[in-house]
């Protein structure tokens, strides 16, 4: 399945992951129901979608063209299915029939690509979870009906549809090849005069000649090259391409050589990315010399918090209000000044490589190279701002306990405070001497001053669920202490079972596993290389295969506790 087109969608999209899960199900209902009012000859404003779905109008947007209605149906059915990926429900909890693929396309008699169309057309998937106890997703009985409704032609033609025989297929490539051999016309003309006389589709025409010259590449039914390629075709090529379709399949189908495919998926590449709002905090650093090898190639450590340290509080509420947290943040690090530096820094110092290698990008003349450099530095920025944004939900849900004095609403207030702490991390400067927390605080606090007129004071039951928040971060911080120390060993132990003396010594000092979980102890390879009277680039060489050894004894939980 292809990704949402629209960037605030998508972004809306990230963010409704750091919601509470309770919050999920009412988002996707609200998003399903403004698909359903949306008309796709008009346009909309983004503020506007926000608001139906989430139940606030962002604010500080840049002024963006409106989203065609079209465009935001079909994103909107991406978004809908995407979301209900990670709020499942079992098909029992359901007051109506839901349909598997299968059971949909064997109702109507139809194959399961003609289900793929219909969803393109307008049929709306969610993710289920089925007996079997796996998600897949399917079909809920009222929206098959409301989508028969709206297109009956659709299901009228659907069920008069017959596959071709053997004997079918051979006619169209024989008319297709006596047109292609004494005729000056377009491939595309005579795959539409083909389809016409012996009354099919012009993509089953298509196809069929498509699989043929695949199955036969010696006996080409199209001698001519296949001309210009439309943009329509180009961007359906794109789309199938993001879906995971092979560049064999797209070759065979458009009729294009590999490069050419490799071309045409290219110019959409970077036609998306120049297209894409890429904001960045400057800072002076990133243009010294030095700056791309100090910045990306420091380690970005973070550790979990222990009862010793200031921990804000926790979404537990007594267990009852935000129950699907409480495991989420037992388990998420904090992060002191210097660590939260270092990931702004090179969160930034990403983007600002994604700008400038973009600047003066031709989408026609776009090397593959570049534009994977591109795509590379604004994952990578991305999985950095979701490290951040989890480092500091227990800042969202200590603000939301003090500005609410009903349960009911407390876990809305941690979903509009999620969508605040989203926006700080965009806009925090971190070449200043302030720390994120009170960037952060003082966006959350501004959400929640324009969310609605109700008591900022806690009642006494309140008072008492969130005392009780520190008391389990505590608890579980402890525990969790106990459980890295218990791997830390394990780890030692496997590393003097599997290294040389002098690779271990790389690897224990190197990667902080001298002293305790708290107070680590770590050397930078120049270090090493002096205490081992070798160079910097060799405790390099050695240390790659020290870690290739390991790789082959340590389980990845244990791999990623080393080297993470």
């Amino acid at each position: 399945m292809r990704g949402i087109r629209n960037h605030n969608l998508a972004q809306l999209l990230t963010q409704i992951r750091f919601t509470p899960l309770k919050q999920r199900p009412k988002q996707l209902e609200a998003a399903e129901k403004l698909l359903k009012i949306i008309d796709e000859q008009k346009k909309y404003p983004f503020e506007f979608v926000c608001y139906r779905i989430t139940g606030f109008h962002p604010k500080g947007l840049p002024d963006e063209p409106l989203i065609n209605g079209a465009e935001l149906a079909d994103d909107l059915r991406i978004f809908i299915y995407k979301l209900s990926a990670r709020v499942a429900s079992h098909v029992a909890e359901q007051n109506q029939k839901v349909y598997t693929i299968d059971n949909l396309a064997r109702t109507f008699h139809v194959s399961i690509k003609t289900i793929d169309r219909w969803r393109k057309r307008g049929l709306t998937a969610k993710k289920f979870i089925f007996e079997d106890g796996r998600k897949r997703f399917g079909f809920l009985q009222s929206t098959v009906d409301e989508f028969i409704s709206k297109s009956p032609q659709l299901t009228t033609k659907a069920k008069t549809f017959t596959r071709l025989t053997e004997k079918q297929k051979l006619i169209i490539i024989k008319q297709a090849s006596d047109l292609a051999a004494k005729t000056p016309m377009s491939r595309y003309q005579i795959i539409e005069k083909v389809a016409a006389k012996i009354g099919r589709a012009h993509e089953t025409v298509r196809y069929t000649i498509a699989n043929y010259e695949s199955q036969n590449p010696d006996k080409p039914v199209f001698k001519k090259p296949a001309g210009v390629i439309t943009s329509a075709q180009a961007s359906e090529l794109y789309k199938l391409h993001k879906q995971g379709v092979g560049i064999s399949e797209l070759m065979a189908r458009f009729s294009r050589s590999r490069s050419s495919v490799y071309r045409i998926i290219n110019r959409r590449r970077a036609k998306a990315i120049r297209a894409s709002k890429i904001e960045f905090v400057p800072s002076d650093e990133f243009l010294k010399p030095a700056a791309r090898k100090k910045i990306l190639t420091t380690p970005l450590e973070l550790k979990q918090h222990t009862d010793s340290e200031t921990v804000e509080p926790f979404d537990s509420v007594a267990h009852h209000l935000l129950p699907e947290y409480l495991q989420t943040l037992k388990d998420t690090p904090v992060l002191n000044r210097s660590r939260e530096i270092q990931l702004f820094r090179k969160y930034n110092y990403l983007k600002y490589l994604a700008c400038t290698t973009r600047a003066g990008m031709n989408p026609y003349k776009a090397p593959a190279f570049r534009l994977r450099q591109i795509e590379g530095y604004l994952a990578e920025a991305e999985q950095i701002k979701k490290m951040i944004i989890e480092a500091n939900l227990r800042l969202v849900v200590s603000i939301a306990g003090k500005h609410t004095a009903q349960a009911a609403n407390f876990s809305e207030l941690v979903s509009k405070g999620n969508f605040a702490l989203t926006k700080a991390v965009e806009e925090f400067d971190y070449t200043k001497d302030v720390r994120f927390a009170r960037l952060a605080s003082l966006n959350i606090a501004k959400e929640y001053a324009r969310v609605s007129g109700k008591s900022t004071e806690l009642t006494r039951e309140k008072a008492a669920s969130v005392a009780s928040i520190q008391r389990d971060l505590k608890t579980a911080a402890a525990a969790g202490v106990v459980a890295v120390e218990r791997a830390r060993h394990n780890l030692v132990k496997v590393i003097e079972d599997n290294l040389d003396e002098r690779e271990q010594y790389i690897i224990l000092n190197h990667f902080g596993l001298i002293g305790s979980h708290i107070r680590k102890e770590r050397k930078t390879l120049k270090q090493i290389g002096d205490d081992l009277k070798v160079s910097k680039e060799r405790i390099r060489q050695i240390e790659l295969t020290a870690l290739q050894k390991l790789r082959k004894n340590l389980s990845p939980q244990q791999f990623e506790l080393l080297t993470g």
